[in-house]
């Protein structure tokens, strides 16, 4: 890419329209010979116009995708895979808690060391967002995964001593049932064959967790020694304990949360908004899987996910103010270096995961929330829907299409409830916790969230946090291990990595071995 920013910033000046109709009309000379008697003036310089490499190379994809197009009847939805991995099927329904009904599905997983006799020794490990099942290299599959050496003989996740089980998560598209799978209920009609997309049901974090102690059973584990995960899977480990507190014996959340805040839902949003506009995606309302995905919008998205990933500190000391040449003239497609690493990122990534799927995981990300209210709300819902369970077929086909997306917007736009100097007279000892409208900045977790997370009060947990993480701030994971205290549990361990141990961000869970894997395998014992 940078070479053809200097070759386009080479090229020699192309002749405006203006200097060519400069040159069309000026006056010709007369037929003897003789000079005309006046002059034109010479014509106005003019700017020539800039280029844009960064959208030729996308025009180029969607042009290379739809030849592919032509000569596949597959079509050029690539082959979202980790390589190899297992595969468990569970053919009894899964009822989901928004609602829906997946008739069967499939978990994608991967295993590492050895299940001892009295299968105690197994440790779930949980993914982030886009994550596989892939976590370290095996045999089979030699390709790093994404913990590679924080599994392994003598690694915090020790394979000597643990049975580690990592899948890919409900919605992904790494070989677990997802938006991308195709749907059993269109069989025996004469759609049969065709994808879910969009009439994939929206999902939880808790949707995700009860399809992997179905995996559980099906290895017939009925305890764990451990549930691990960062990010996203912190997420899923508390949820793990919160749901199956017999079956978990120690809980690990790293960079997690125990409920989806303001500004990760925002970030979020902004990157389903970008890639729901892409013209791929919204001609065909995410059904897309038949033509050209939406390659565009996915790089977009992802770029906007590596800015929350990283930290600022890190990229002063990587790229500073520096261009990628500082000889050459400004560009509007990237031309510091921090752009064409941004950029690099969503090439990378924006044809590597199904679009469908980071809507869906994203989606249940922001619906997170571990506060007694909010999980007694769920559990009505699936009171409610229990009898889809036995007609799930009759209640899939018989719903009209309009009712599976049942959000509306209000009348009346959002106004402001409280003055920015009513916000800022506050002081909160823990930044960013706000209240319910009209009150103060809260001190201390909400008793509904202690209520919430009250099945963990006998469960050992560690929670990390880092300080230069902005997508999941360190007062969130201060938040649920003081939660945890409240709710009685006295053996919670807290560690907070400082900017001094770590400039990575977010991204820390998955680069610091000595920081966080050192936690980990203390915690472990």
């Amino acid at each position: 890419m940078r070479r053809e920013i200097q070759r386009l910033a080479c090229a020699p000046p192309r002749i405006s329209a203006l200097q060519l109709r400069g040159l069309h009309n000026s006056s010709p000379r007369p037929a003897n010979g003789a000079a005309p008697a006046q002059k034109p003036s010479p014509a106005p310089p003019a700017n020539d116009p800039l280029s844009f490499p960064c959208l030729d190379v996308s025009e180029q994809r969607t042009a290379r995708l739809a030849s592919r197009r032509g000569r596949s009847l597959s079509g050029p939805e690539p082959s979202y895979t980790s390589g190899h991995h297992e595969v468990f099927h569970s053919s009894a329904p899964l009822l989901l808690d928004w609602g829906g009904v997946l008739p069967s599905f499939d978990i994608a997983y991967e295993t590492w060391g050895t299940l001892n006799a009295d299968r105690s020794n197994a440790i779930l490990l949980h993914t982030g967002l886009s994550a596989s099942s892939h976590a370290k290299s095996t045999q089979r599959n030699e390709k790093p995964g994404w913990w590679e050496k924080f599994i392994g003989p003598g690694a915090p996740l020790d394979t000597d001593r643990f049975f580690v089980i990592c899948t890919n998560v409900l919605g992904g598209c790494y070989g677990s049932t997802g938006p991308s799978s195709v749907d059993p209920s269109a069989e025996g009609t004469e759609e049969q064959g065709r994808r879910y997309a969009t009439r994939f049901p929206v999902l939880t974090m808790q949707d995700m967790v009860r399809a992997q102690f179905r995996l559980l059973d099906w290895l017939k584990i009925d305890q764990l020694y451990a549930s691990v995960g960062s990010s996203m899977g912190g997420m899923q480990s508390l949820v793990a304990g919160v749901l199956e507190p017999a079956r978990v014996g120690k809980v690990v959340s790293v960079s997690g949360c125990a409920r989806s805040h303001p500004y990760s839902i925002a970030m979020r949003h902004t990157q389903r908004q970008v890639l729901m506009n892409d013209p791929a995606w919204a001609s065909t309302r995410g059904n897309y899987y038949d033509a050209i995905p939406p390659h565009t919008g996915m790089k977009l998205a992802r770029e906007i996910a590596t800015v929350t990933y990283r930290s600022g500190p890190e990229w002063e000391q990587r790229f500073g103010r520096r261009r990628a040449d500082s000889t050459k003239p400004p560009a509007l497609c990237p031309d510091f270096l921090i752009e064409t690493y941004l950029d690099h990122a969503g090439e990378k990534w924006c044809l590597e995961y199904d679009a469908n799927s980071l809507l869906y995981v994203s989606k249940a990300m922001d619906l997170f929330d571990l506060g007694a209210e909010h999980m007694t709300l769920l559990d009505g819902n699936r009171s409610k829907n229990a009898w889809k369970l036995d007609h799930f077929e009759t209640a899939v086909k018989g719903e009209d299409e309009k009712d599976l997306c049942n959000l509306t917007l209000p009348d009346t736009p959002y106004e402001e409830q409280e003055s920015s100097a009513e916000i800022m007279s506050a002081t909160p000892s823990t930044p960013g916790k706000l209240g319910t409208a009209g009150s103060h900045l809260q001190t201390s977790p909400p008793e509904d969230l202690i209520r919430g997370l009250s099945p963990l009060k006998d469960t050992p947990a560690l929670v990390m946090g880092v300080a230069s993480d902005i997508l999941f701030p360190a007062w969130q994971q201060r938040e649920i291990a003081e939660t945890l205290k409240r709710a009685g549990n006295r053996s919670v361990t807290h560690v907070e990595l400082g900017e001094d141990r770590s400039l990575f961000g977010h991204d820390t869970f998955l680069l610091d071995l000595e920081g966080v894997g050192g936690e980990i395998r203390r915690f472990l014992g």
